[in-house]
């Protein structure tokens, strides 16, 4: 009996295949979180180079500009589920190779760079796979509750995860890396109990170019529903990504100390959490395109006030909001692209939108920095949260379609 016939349960767990890929995202997002922990303290620790940081970052970025044409036709041409486990595969192994680097002591600076580099190769084609294959999962009345189930297990990971890392560190990095490892492999035995999905039925083709590697781009471009979402998520993020600059407000804004450094990293993602765990008990039913601006709206706003708090738990708030804010944003676009995409080209489409969003968070971290060293700190997160209104502005008069969208599943599900 195909997953996709069971009936939905309450909560996070929608059926039986679903429970698993909700267990394989956290899984997988906790290894990430614990790798960064151990790569950013190794490499700092090797070279005592805030620069040397940024390059870990550039090289796991780099795979999915390169790849993203061949990565998205790879999720629509093969199982999907065969393509996330390859993807994890290449990952545990990578971190099983760090994890004896370590331990016996030959591991370099430019081997973790090598192995970030290979860690972005088997992300770049995971991700886009595993994006792809959830709505093949549950009913597509059902696709909104199940991104935001999805979305609390990311941000479950990214709260527990670096906290996590960071005390198993004090076993040393192998131990680090070696959990890691584990928690690849249990991905790959998960993935192997999803049930095959029933094969989707074949659309008509009118144009042959539409098998083509640049589908995705032209499908996206033709969609003003799907190319007003995912270039909404791009530029809202890259003007107001504020949260790069942390580090500085916690030490020169707030005059606080690293653990409430910690505090402010997490508070994001605890607000993000929240609304996770109140979307997938009530979705988004009406007007889902103005609350979609409202949510980016709102996050501009809390930006701004970010910018001008002098108060511990002003910003502390300010944060909580902007990552429910966005999260309210990320569910609803996440939830338009899905649906608005046929079956046989999610991988494309979904290969695009993991690029921009990449390019959305590192572009962002760097204009915070500009902006902030052109400008001095508070004018540049200002800057950044008034940027993101005036997008909203421009994205609604722009994209009238997805303003105006009232329900994210527009026809009734089979």
């Amino acid at each position: 009996m195909s997953s996709k016939s069971t009936e939905a349960r309450p909560g996070f767990f929608i059926n039986r295949d679903f429970s698993f890929y909700w267990c394989i995202r956290v899984a997988a997002m906790m290894a990430f979180q614990m790798l960064a922990v151990a790569v950013g303290w190794q490499v700092y620790d090797m070279t005592g180079s805030a620069m040397a940081l940024g390059y870990v970052g550039l090289a796991g970025f780099i795979p999915a500009v390169l790849l993203v044409l061949v990565t998205g036709q790879v999720a629509d041409r093969f199982d999907r589920r065969r393509v996330v486990q390859a993807g994890h595969i290449l990952e545990g192994s990578v971190a099983a190779v760090l994890a004896l680097g370590s331990w016996q002591g030959w591991l370099s600076v430019e081997g973790i760079f090598i192995a970030v580099f290979l860690l972005g190769v088997g992300k770049s084609f995971s991700s886009p796979s595993l994006a792809a294959l959830l709505p093949s999962l549950v009913k597509t009345n059902e696709l909104p509750r199940a991104i935001s189930a999805a979305s609390a297990a990311m941000q479950t990971a990214i709260i527990v995860g670096p906290a996590l890392g960071g005390f198993i560190y004090v076993a040393g990095p192998a131990v680090l890396y070696g959990t890691g490892t584990t928690l690849f492999l249990l991905c790959v035995i998960l993935l192997g109990l999803i049930k095959k999905p029933a094969a989707p039925e074949k659309p008509v083709i009118s144009n042959p170019e539409d098998k083509s590697v640049f589908a995705g781009f032209r499908y996206i471009r033709s969609q003003p529903v799907v190319l007003g979402a995912i270039s909404l998520d791009l530029f809202a993020v890259l003007l107001g990504g504020a949260t790069a600059m942390l580090p500085i407000i916690a030490k020169d804004l707030l005059h606080a100390g690293p653990t409430a450094l910690g505090f402010l990293r997490s508070a994001p993602a605890a607000g993000a959490l929240l609304v996770s765990f109140w979307l997938t008990r009530n979705p988004i039913e009406r007007r889902a395109g103005h609350v979609m601006f409202a949510g980016v709206a709102v996050f501009g706003i809390a930006t701004i006030v970010l910018g001008l708090s002098t108060s511990f738990w002003l910003s502390m708030a300010s944060l909580a909001v902007l990552g429910g804010a966005d999260m309210l944003s990320v569910v609803i676009r996440s939830s338009l692209i899905q649906l608005e995409t046929p079956d046989a080209m999610r991988g494309r489409v979904n290969a695009v939108n993991f690029v921009f969003i990449g390019a959305s968070n590192q572009l962002g971290e760097f204009r915070s920095g500009a902006t902030a060293a052109l400008m001095g700190l508070v004018p540049s997160i200002i800057l950044g949260g008034v940027g993101t209104l005036a997008v909203v502005g421009l994205w609604m008069w722009w994209f009238p379609q997805l303003a105006k969208r009232d329900k994210l599943v527009e026809k009734a599900a089979d």
